[in-house]
Order: structure tokens, then sequence, then C-alpha cells
């Protein structure tokens, strides 16, 4: 009988590694879905915040977290150091010449600041003509500019480890810095958010 307990204590030690081996496994597989799921999980225990204005302004976001997929969201606010702050500063590019001319009602400023960077996104009201007025100033402040969508212009410009995106189109003006932090396609997800939300 003693036989049979001991071997049975062995089988359960040898049962017990493996199993804490799976979880750990499958835990380490479920990690890179761990920012979308919290993500989801405070936009359903937020629930919906969206106030009649914002319906009546066909999907325009009146605020920096409706700029961003959740998949965008999850990879900013993950990022190590990061945190987000909303204001109403004036667009923070280097083409200060545009801001004095067109001169942007701002809607709301996003700044990211992390261990990687910081980038800045203003979103503003402008004149319809301000696509045009860029596209004829911003050349010779080092800015390349062209059509997006047969509808949009956007102007960029690179300096060492600053990009400028400026975008216009319907009124409005989508400014983004990204300083020594560049996630993937971010001025682009940013304004599919805003003319296609």
């Amino acid at each position: 009988m003693s036989r049979i307990s001991e071997r049975s204590t062995w089988l359960s030690w040898a049962v017990g590694i493996v199993s804490v081996g799976v979880v750990a496994g499958l835990i380490w597989l479920a990690l890179p879905g761990l920012p979308a799921v919290v993500g989801l999980a405070g936009d359903t225990l937020r629930g919906p915040q969206t106030t009649q204005a914002d319906a009546a302004e066909t999907g325009t976001p009146a605020e920096c977290r409706r700029l961003y997929t959740d998949a965008l969201w999850a990879g900013l606010s993950w990022t190590p150091g990061s945190q987000l702050a909303q204001d109403d500063s004036t667009p923070p590019t280097s083409a200060t010449v545009l801001v004095d001319s067109l001169a942007p009602e701002v809607r709301f400023t996003c700044t990211w600041t992390s261990e990687s960077g910081t980038i800045v996104t203003t979103l503003a009201d402008v004149g319809s003509d301000a696509g045009a007025i860029a596209q004829a100033a911003l050349p010779e402040l080092g800015f390349g500019c062209g059509l997006v969508a047969d509808t949009r212009v956007r102007c960029t410009r690179s300096a060492e480890e600053v990009l400028e995106t400026l975008e216009f189109a319907d009124g409005l003006w989508l400014s983004t810095v990204e300083t020594t932090w560049h996630p993937e396609r971010y001025a682009s997800r940013v304004a599919e958010a805003v003319w296609n939300g």
C-alpha cells in the first residue's frame, strides 16, 4: 500500500507542474490582446458618452478619445510612461505664419507624452479655403503638399526626429506633430477618424 500512495504523490506533483506550465503558456499567449480587452471593458463600463451636439456634427470627434480606434488607443496608452492631456491650445506647428493667417478655432488638442517621445494632435475649425492657403504657403517652409482621397489637402514636413502632418478639408484643420515617437500610420489613422468617422 505504501508504494501505491508514493506513486500517487509523484504523479500528482508531475500533473501539477504540467498544469502550471499550461496555464503560464496560455497567459503568455493572451498578453498581446490584453490592451484591447482592457480598452473595450473601459468603454463598456463608461457607457455611451455622445451628446446631441456630437450627433449633429455627423461623427466629428468632440474629444481626444474619439480620435483613436481601440487598437491605436491601446498601443498609445500601453507605451511605457504614456500619459494623455487634453486642452484647447493652438497647433504647435513650425508653420506659425499659417496659424496666424488661418486663426483656427481650436476644438481640442491631445498631447501624448511617453518615454518614446511626444505626439500633439489638434483639431480646429478654419475657413473653407484653408487647404488652398496651405498649399500655397507651406512648400516655402519645407512642407510637401498633396491631395488625399481627392478631397483633403495633406502637407507633411520631416526634420530630424520631428514629423509634422497638417490636413485640411470641410472647414477642419487636423494638425499632428510627432517628436521621436512615430506610431505606425498615426496621422492617417487619426484623419480617418475625423473624416470617415
